[in-house]
C-alpha cells in the first residue's frame, strides 16, 4: 500500500515464500526487489544469491526487524544493495528504494557504525601498511570522499575530474587494497584511517 501510493513506483509482484520469490523475480524482473529476511518459513538470507541470479538486473533491498550486524554484512556480501529496519519511518523505506534504484548502496549511518565497529580497532603493526603506502595522493582523496558517501559523479565534481577518471582511480584502489566492492572499500578505509567514520 505504501509503494502503490507513491506515483514514482508500482508493485509488479508479491511473494510469500522462496519458490514464489524466485519465480516472480525471473518472470517480472523488477527494478527493485524488497526482501524480508523472514519470508514465511524460508530464510531470505539463505536464498538471496539465487534471487539475484534469477533476475540479475534487479537490485535487492533487504527489509528486516532484526538489528544483527553480522546478518546485515552477510546480506550485502550476498548481493543486497541495502538494508532497511522495519521499525523506521515509512518515508525511509521509500527513500531507500529510490536510492537503490539509482544504483547506490543504502546503509543508514547508525547501522554502518555497528557493522564496522569490529573493524575499527587499531592493529599494530598494520599488515596492510605496504598496500596503503602504494596509494597515490589522488587515490587517497577519492577514498576519503567515497567514505563520506559520495557517488562517482559527486567525487569527480569535488576533485574537478571526470566521472570516468574517478572510476579508473577506484579500479586501481580496489586492486591495490584487494577489496572487491565499494562496501569493502568503505570498511577498509574506516579501519585504516583513510576515511572518517560518520558521526
Amino acid at each position: 500500500m505504501l509503494i502503490e501510493h507513491d506515483q514514482r513506483m508500482r508493485v509488479v509482484a508479491q511473494a510469500g515464500n522462496r519458490e514464489e520469490a524466485l519465480e516472480r523475480a525471473a518472470t517480472e524482473k523488477p527494478d527493485v526487489i524488497i526482501l524480508d529476511l523472514l519470508l514465511g518459513d524460508d530464510d531470505g538470507l539463505a536464498f538471496l544469491p539465487e534471487l539475484c541470479q534469477a533476475s540479475p538486473d534487479s537490485r535487492v533491498l533487504v527489509l528486516t526487524g532484526v538489528q544483527n550486524p553480522d546478518a546485515h554484512r552477510r546480506a550485502i556480501r550476498r548481493g543486497a544493495m541495502g538494508i532497511v529496519l522495519k521499525d523506521h519511518a515509512a518515508d525511509q523505506l521509500l527513500k531507500a528504494i529510490m536510492k537503490v534504484y539509482e544504483g547506490e548502496v543504502w546503509i543508514e549511518r547508525s547501522m554502518m557504525g555497528s557493522m564496522i565497529q569490529e573493524f575499527t580497532k587499531p592493529t599494530m603493526p598494520d599488515p596492510e601498511a605496504a598496500k596503503i603506502e602504494s596509494l597515490t595522493d589522488r587515490e587517497r582523496e577519492v577514498i576519503a570522499l567515497v567514505g563520506e558517501g559520495l557517488k562517482n559523479k559527486q567525487v569527480g565534481e569535488r576533485l574537478f575530474i571526470s566521472e570516468t577518471t574517478v572510476t579508473h582511480h577506484l579500479s586501481s584502489v580496489f586492486s591495490k587494497l584487494d577489496v572487491s566492492d565499494r562496501l569493502e572499500l568503505i570498511i577498509y578505509a574506516f579501519r585504516h584511517g583513510l576515511a572518517k567514520i560518520p558521526k
